[in-house]
């Protein structure tokens, strides 16, 4: 069967706000005063710091000179958490994010600068709170939505910790029950959510644990129905591991690419990883990789999955779910930028968690959730190679849709290309703490190299062999 993905997803740099943190709408506040958390102090698991869709919608301009071309944002609907995957109500925007006023004219403002907007779709399960469950809580057996659920016995406890909860919830969260996916009237209930959003002009959705649904041909009916609507529309799942059994071209165009993310970050910053940060996680940055490690565990994701679906996923080095790169490499900058460079030059659509690109720093939840920093307290290098990297993505198709290729690796120097028709970029990186030198064979090659359009290595060309030395803890692009 031909796997369709779309195509602007290969084109995309891909920024991911966490709203109640990005920003607060300093020309068009909330109708109603709300106690808030101060902005400047460090957030809490359960206090919301006031940041709206208004502030996003001011930032719009930012993102755009950022080169910028797609937002996904984590839960935007009506929720009792800062985090929102405590889903209320499907259809409204959460009153303290502007509602759905607020985030119609982001979606036009967006689209405006050619900005896309997808949303994080908590399909799994609901919040106690969501009314269907809610009336459960209140009628017992006599509810019309039992079925809906995965009702275990009577009664119902849904708050007290001391008895048994008697129904299914996520992870034994009794604040998150498990929708019966095999119910068909709560099946499709969740199929006409994905469809309103995509029909009022959401471009995908971000699929909140979809693993977790086991219900047979759930996400082949959700794929048919979305791209029915827009065929363009995009689908990426959260799955941190081997994703073949939903990369098969009939459920999701891509996931979140954490099997790219914990070599990286293992090859660029070695024994820096601070291990109590990740030791929790899935992704597993460590232990520390050689350029010839690395180029194996990147050939075999490469391996994995139909070049189509390599090309529409969703890059990442850190998210809401992880502590950030920065703070997970001990403030180690160099591990951040060669990491950054890696993400940037790799097939897939490379994802910026909000102030990642001015080094804010974060620790593990709610750390990783600060709110983004007041400009004084930008790092405008990190800024500025960002700007940088995201200008030469955009630049060179090559790094967007060309092939990639290991051309040699030595120690901890790791040389790739991306070539498309006859152009071709190669990408060197050094992640090791002397200068090194590494020869590539010219004939391995579609063009000689003859422009440093990043970094600053020595180059030159001996009997038809490229000659590259590099400093300490540095990447260059070639051209």
């Amino acid at each position: 069967m031909e796997i369709k993905t779309p195509d602007w997803v290969k084109h995309a740099i891909f920024y991911q706000i966490f709203p109640d943190r990005f920003a607060k709408g300093k020309h068009k506040p909330l109708p109603y005063n709300v106690p808030l958390e101060e902005w400047d102090l460090p957030p809490t698991l359960q206090g919301y710091k006031g940041g709206n869709l208004w502030g996003a919608i001011e930032k719009l301009d930012y993102l755009k000179d950022l080169g910028i071309n797609a937002i996904y944002f984590t839960p935007i609907f009506q929720s009792a958490s800062n985090h929102r995957y405590h889903t209320h109500d499907y259809y409204q925007v959460d009153p303290l994010l502007g509602g759905n006023e607020a985030f119609f004219e982001l979606l036009e403002e967006a689209h405006q600068r050619e900005i896309k907007v997808v949303l994080d779709g908590v399909f799994n399960h609901s919040s106690r709170g969501f009314f269907f469950f809610n009336d459960i809580l209140e009628n017992g057996p006599h509810s019309p939505w039992v079925d809906w659920f995965k009702i275990e016995g009577w009664p119902l406890s849904a708050y007290d910790g001391s008895q048994p909860a008697n129904y299914g919830s996520w992870v034994g969260n009794r604040a998150l029950p498990e929708f019966n996916h095999d119910n068909p009237e709560a099946r499709e209930y969740i199929m006409q959510i994905g469809e309103y959003w995509i029909q009022q002009g959401v471009d995908g959705w971000r699929l909140d644990v979809p693993f977790e649904i086991k219900t047979k041909g759930f996400w082949q009916e959700f794929r048919t129905r979305i791209k029915a609507i827009n065929p363009d529309a995009y689908i990426v799942g959260e799955v941190w591991t081997d994703s073949r059994e939903w990369l098969d071209g009939t459920q999701f165009d891509g996931v979140m690419n954490y099997l790219f993310t914990g070599p990286t970050i293992a090859f660029s910053a070695g024994d820096r990883v601070m291990y109590d940060l990740v030791k929790s996680q899935d992704y597993e940055p460590y232990p520390a990789l050689d350029a010839e490690s690395y180029a194996s565990k990147i050939q075999s994701l490469l391996d994995l999955y139909p070049w189509e679906i390599q090309l529409t996923q969703l890059n990442l080095l850190d998210s809401h779910d992880t502590a950030r790169l920065i703070s997970v490499v001990g403030d180690d900058r160099a591990s951040v930028e060669l990491s950054t460079l890696l993400l940037m030059t790799f097939p897939g659509a490379p994802s910026i968690y909000y102030g990642d690109e001015v080094g804010l720093l974060g620790r593990v939840d709610p750390d990783c959730r600060r709110v983004f920093p007041d400009k004084k307290d930008w790092n405008l290098d990190v800024l500025n190679y960002h700007k940088q990297l995201i200008a030469l993505r955009h630049q060179y198709p090559a790094l967007q849709t060309g092939k990639y290729r290991v051309l040699a690796t030595e120690g901890q120097v790791y040389v790739f290309s991306r070539t498309l028709e006859q152009s071709e970029v190669i990408v060197a990186v050094n992640s090791g703490t002397e200068s090194a030198s590494v020869q590539v064979d010219g004939e391995t090659l579609k063009t000689q190299p003859n422009q440093s359009v990043y970094g600053n290595p020595e180059m030159a060309w001996d009997s038809g062999t490229l000659q590259l030395k590099l400093s300490p803890r540095s990447g260059c692009i070639l051209v």
